[in-house]
């Protein structure tokens, strides 16, 4: 490891989501909230009311933490966003932990990093969060946690409904994403290992969608493999990309077994509406003969994982605040000059077939009455324009911010779109 990986990795813990789990700062006025997994020395995960409990404390406890509800799940259990900074930014950060309920580690991660953020005292942590603003999404869903299933209450998995939204809680994360507009947007999930081929201890993925500007693809990769690996892998744990087998002697992939471009996976999604999007997996299987026989040993490391990989997040977003900012920011206008094709398939290892390519796209979309009736509110959370007609129908142009997603929604040539809409070619 290069001197320079090891300040950066150094720098995280200054900001506190490198911090060791059960640390607190002497310095709060009263002791810090512990999570049931911490109580538990990692014997069971933090239960829905002490998940509720800590983030009533923390609020109460921190000038710089707010939590807000966004939503409420179909079996009422609330959907809430927790918002730390001391001052507003322009610079955000949104992790959003958990969407798959049997997924736990990284809600852990999530949790004990508001709790940290919340009563850190130190000067670099006050900084940091004067420059940053962090969202956490804690516990994604609720309703799946609840009943420890991948699915909502529903059966229906939240991370291939980034698109569509019909579920409440996607639904309330691209509120958060339309109104807030994160630069990046970090997604912890959970995997089972397929030794000798895939086994690391946390893997991680960019948007892989043709549509992400190229800018901040960039920086998707530069958090990826400048920050979040080098700092996972000086606190010693193994790292890869995912989706992809390696051979366990000469590194080669060997297949791709998941992580595509589609646009309905949150990952994509984030490049699409030009956030540097990142998926982080952590390890659920045991690494060793101890945590084979100790529960309890296993779940520490998948959740010390999931914090060694925030701290590389932490680092990136302090040293490449600049650059990041820019890219974000050309990205969101770029579409306001309406050049360039859109892709309906391929992905930055996959070129686009040619059908796959809509090479020159019209100047917008027609919905009739019904069409727009059925779609209105996806869209608005979507933060789509739209010109609504005196017939009741609605003009959805391509010249605007969300020009890539407009066809991937309404263009029948895309494999998920929502309703076939009418191109208009005449601008």
């Amino acid at each position: 490891m290069t001197p320079r990986i090891r300040t950066l990795a150094l720098a995280c813990a200054t900001v506190a989501l490198a911090a060791p789990l059960l640390t607190a700062p002497a310095q709060a006025t009263s002791a810090p909230p512990r999570t049931g997994f911490e109580e538990s020395d990692g014997a069971r995960w933090t239960s829905l009311p002490e998940e509720q409990k800590l983030l009533t404390a923390v609020d109460r406890a921190a000038k710089r933490v707010s939590v807000t509800r966004i939503g409420t799940t179909k079996q009422n259990r609330p959907l809430q966003l927790v918002r730390i900074g001391e001052r507003p930014t322009r610079n955000t950060v949104l992790l959003i932990c958990s969407q798959h309920g049997d997924e736990p580690s990284g809600r852990e991660a999530c949790l004990s990093t508001v709790r940290d953020l919340a009563y850190a005292k130190d000067k670099k942590t006050r900084r940091f969060l004067s420059r940053t603003t962090l969202l956490v999404v804690p516990t994604a869903n609720p309703d799946g946690r609840a009943a420890d299933t991948r699915g909502n209450s529903d059966g229906v998995d939240i991370n291939r409904d980034h698109l569509a939204l019909k579920t409440a809680e996607a639904r309330a994360m691209a509120a958060v994403i339309r109104d807030r507009k994160p630069d990046v947007i970090y997604d912890l999930h959970e995997y089972g290992a397929t030794p000798k081929y895939y086994d690391k201890d946390l893997f991680d993925l960019w948007p892989r969608n043709l549509n992400t500007d190229e800018a901040v693809h960039k920086e998707a990769q530069t958090l990826s493999q400048g920050y979040v690996r080098p700092a996972a892998g000086h606190d010693g744990y193994s790292t890869g990309t995912y989706g992809i087998w390696t051979d366990p002697v000469t590194g080669d992939p060997v297949k791709q077994t998941a992580g595509d471009g589609q646009e309905r996976i949150l990952r994509n999604m984030s490049g699409i509406k030009h956030a540097a999007g990142l998926l982080i997996e952590s390890r659920v299987d045991p690494m060793t003969d101890a945590e084979k026989q100790d529960e309890a040993l296993n779940n520490r490391r998948r959740v010390a994982s999931q914090r060694s990989a925030l701290g590389g997040l932490a680092a990136f977003t302090d040293e490449r605040r600049g650059q990041l900012e820019a890219a974000t920011d050309a990205a969101r206008v770029e579409g306001l000059r309406d050049r360039g094709p859109v892709y309906v398939g391929g992905a930055d290892n996959d070129p686009a077939e040619p059908a796959d390519i809509i090479q020159d796209p019209p100047c917008g979309y027609r919905l009739d009455a019904a069409q727009y009736r059925d779609i209105k509110d996806e869209l608005a959370l979507h933060g789509v324009a739209v010109k609504r007609s005196a017939s009741g129908g609605a003009y959805v142009p391509l010249r605007q911010s969300a020009r890539a997603l407009v066809p991937l929604l309404l263009d029948e040539r895309a494999p998920y779109h929502m309703v076939t809409a009418r191109p208009d070619m005449v601008c």
